[in-house]
């Protein structure tokens, strides 16, 4: 059990630096395309240009994040699940699809990177129509809409401050960012999820230092 909630914390922090550093690209190596909104053509040419910076970032912010999700998600189940046995069954069922969406996303997305990459070279026309569809499935399945992350999010904090293995502050700090993850299902409040990603940087820390200095204490059942 103890060890369990060590890799827990371990794969809590890993999972608030892949954040960090995918945010960070994001906004120095990628931030032309990161701004502003542009068309299949201008798309095409930045992945080209950037094709390495773009597998880099896909694989740490959805590959790499997604596989360590697995291991957070059986090890919060372990602490939650005595008192709260209910809610913490639901939980892990979505933390292990969102893991699931995200490492299919990434796998299609880095694809899709070298497809394009290749077809850009002798049919552009064919390189922006493959980019398209691509970039759509792919933002489908990892986060154009945070619903899988954010009920995972939700529930576990809901099961945390029933069976009070977690602070309640921490479990508070998750509802709202899940609450604002949820958000992100209205297209107009999108830029929502922004308060998500960097309310996660703080769960996920939080989260990591708990279950790294602490063993679960439940008090209350379902």
């Amino acid at each position: 059990m103890q060890d369990r909630q060590r890799v827990g914390g371990v794969a809590a922090l890993v999972e608030a630096a892949t954040i960090v550093v995918g945010i960070g690209l994001f906004a120095t190596m990628l931030s032309d395309y990161a701004t502003g909104d542009p068309t299949p053509g201008e798309s095409v040419e930045f992945l080209v240009d950037n094709e390495a910076a773009l597998y880099i970032w896909q694989l740490i912010t959805l590959i790499v994040f997604s596989i360590v999700l697995v291991p957070l998600t059986l090890a919060l189940h372990e602490r939650l699940k005595a008192g709260s046995p209910a809610l913490t069954q639901t939980a892990t069922a979505f933390g292990l699809i969102w893991a699931g969406l995200l490492l299919a996303g990434g796998m299609i997305a880095n694809i899709a990177v070298g497809t394009v990459a290749d077809l850009a070279a002798t049919d552009a026309g064919q390189a922006e129509a493959v980019w398209s569809s691509l970039d759509s499935v792919q933002n489908g399945l990892t986060g154009g809409i945070e619903i899988a992350g954010s009920i995972w999010i939700i529930l576990v904090s809901w099961a945390a401050l029933r069976s009070g293995t977690l602070p309640r502050s921490l479990n508070y700090l998750g509802l709202v960012s899940g609450a604002a993850g949820l958000v992100t299902v209205v297209p107009p409040l999108e830029e929502v999820g922004l308060i998500f990603g960097l309310g996660l940087i703080v769960w996920f820390v939080w989260l990591g230092v708990v279950m790294l200095r602490t063993d679960p204490q439940p008090t209350r059942t379902d």
